[in-house]
């Protein structure tokens, strides 16, 4: 099967140099495809320009692409090629697995060989006719020669015909494939500083969680420590069992203990690192992933309700929020 680059006039006879990069463009398009060249993630903002050109004509291809929830592809193509739009929607979404993506086709040169001449011999009569009788009625000259027929528009009428789009296919699709790899190199790059970014997030909450975990013992002997002494203060001259007494002070002291919401959280921390060395679309997954450290942030941040530890869990929001803003713009 072709990488869909058909060979033209133009670059048989190309110098050596441009010959290469074609070649260029063809191995690389056709890694792409193979999944050889995808990098473990994507941006979905990314630009992408291409051309192709035979026998006088140049076909353009513009592709901008934004972040979006799913994949939306807006066209923009010159009269008459709607009939291409189910071939490049196809080609898109091979590439384009989620994002906005605008697309603008263009093409222009020579089209000449499109152009028809008609000659309206019925109507170029009528104008002979009434150019006589006008030189007659007025007493004038009767003047009339091809060219002052020539020159009304409905006498020699100029049509363009449309152009064959499976002749035209080829070349919109040399065009198609340029701009969508350099988009996708676009992509790829700023994908690659994404999750460079994301990781050194990643490794600052955990950080952060270690720094948590480093004062729990010491948080949990002050918090029986003052539970001790409230309930000692309530139940003065009260005789209770030191069991009893204990036993309750554990239970209060249970209620207040973030083990299982640091222990999950580790959890999330090494499924997100996995994630983020995956093929293929992992946005999604990301994103889920950090509703759920949120969620057990948000849990421990109540459970332990500390003004010393306080500034630790407002550090971890801050971090996931911006590891969310970030998420958002990955395939």
């Amino acid at each position: 099967m072709g990488t869909g680059f058909p060979p033209t006039r133009e670059s048989r006879n190309l110098p050596a140099e441009f010959r290469i990069e074609e070649h260029f463009y063809k191995t690389t398009l056709r890694r792409l495809k193979e999944g050889v060249d995808v990098m473990a993630g994507k941006s979905m903002t990314g630009f992408g320009r291409g051309e192709a050109i035979s026998d006088g004509r140049i076909w353009t291809i513009e592709l901008r692409s934004v972040n979006n929830r799913f994949l939306d592809l807006k066209m923009k193509l010159p009269r008459g090629y709607t009939g291409l739009e189910d071939r490049i929607r196809k080609k898109v979404g091979s590439i384009h697995g989620r994002g906005r993506v605008d697309l603008f086709c263009s093409v222009s040169g020579d089209f000449s060989d499109l152009v028809k001449t008609t000659v309206n011999i019925p109507v170029a009569k009528a104008y002979k006719e009434g150019l006589s009788q006008i030189a007659k009625e007025l007493d004038l000259a009767d003047s009339t020669d091809l060219s002052l027929l020539a020159s009304f528009s409905d006498v020699l009428v100029r049509e363009q015909e449309s152009e064959d789009l499976e002749v035209v296919w080829p070349f919109m699709q040399e065009a198609l494939d340029k701009a969508l790899l350099s988009c996708n190199e676009m992509r790829c790059q700023e994908g690659k500083a994404l999750f460079n970014d994301l990781s050194q997030r990643l490794q600052n909450f955990q950080q952060v969680v270690e720094e948590i975990e480093g004062f729990l013992p010491a948080l949990l002997e002050r918090r029986e420590k003052t539970l001790n002494e409230r309930l000692a203060k309530l139940l003065d001259r009260v005789q209770l069992e030191p069991q009893r007494l204990a036993q309750e002070v554990a239970i209060l002291a249970d209620k207040t203990d973030v083990t299982e919401e640091i222990v999950r959280l580790y959890s999330h921390v090494g499924q997100f690192q996995s994630f983020l060395k995956e093929e293929g679309p992992v946005g999604k997954k990301l994103d889920f992933l950090l509703q759920e450290f949120l969620r057990e942030v948000n849990t421990m941040a109540s459970k332990i309700n500390d003004a010393e530890i306080a500034h630790l869990t407002v550090a971890l929001k801050g971090e996931l929020e911006k590891m969310r803003e970030q998420v958002q713009n990955i395939e």
